[in-house]
């Protein structure tokens, strides 16, 4: 049985911002909500990454069946009825349409986080923890074609940021791509 739980769905380019407004927001949301990330699965070593690193295993071999089960996992969390926060970057073809049917029965806020280059280019270098040139290769096409519920910036204060994001989810106002028939 399928209870519809409500998704905060934060997209935007590797180091945008998404994870310091994710944090924020879990800590000021009036109901319980999990905060879930791709960081969070590769943070945790459910990957056996130091594998992939070195070469012995194919991440491009990979890749497409993780993100299927990410995607999965993501429509039985909500399916048994828990609110989610998610951090995410469509950056595949196809993956809006899969996650629009997969997340269909839920309430789904779909929140762009902008961020300039120069600010993604300087940020990835400093966390050392993503390929090189991934934030430009986001940065210039994520958000091409996307309608959002809300758009922010990651430049703003984070706090700000919040108050925004939970006065607009609050007011049910839902025009995005995850709620167009």
């Amino acid at each position: 049985m399928t209870i519809a739980a409500q998704i905060i769905f934060l997209h935007g380019a590797s180091s945008s911002g998404k994870s310091t407004i994710a944090r924020r927001l879990q800590q000021r949301i009036e109901k319980p909500f999990w905060h879930i990330s791709i960081d969070h699965l590769r943070d945790a070593g459910v990957l056996p990454r130091d594998r992939f690193d070195s070469g012995e295993f194919d991440w491009r071999e990979a890749r497409p069946v993780f993100f299927d089960g990410f995607h999965r996992s993501l429509a039985a969390y909500a399916d048994a009825g828990n609110n989610l926060i998610l951090e995410h970057i469509l950056d595949t073809e196809g993956w809006l349409a899969t996650l629009r049917r997969l997340l269909a029965p839920h309430d789904v806020f779909f929140v762009a986080v902008h961020c300039p280059l120069d600010v993604l280019i300087a940020r990835e270098a400093a966390r050392a923890d993503r390929p090189i040139g991934s934030a430009q290769r986001d940065f210039e096409t994520i958000h091409v074609g996307r309608t959002y519920d809300l758009e922010l910036s990651g430049l703003d204060d984070p706090d700000s940021n919040v108050e925004r994001l939970l006065s607009a989810w609050r007011s049910g106002r839902r025009v995005s791509d995850f709620n167009r028939k």
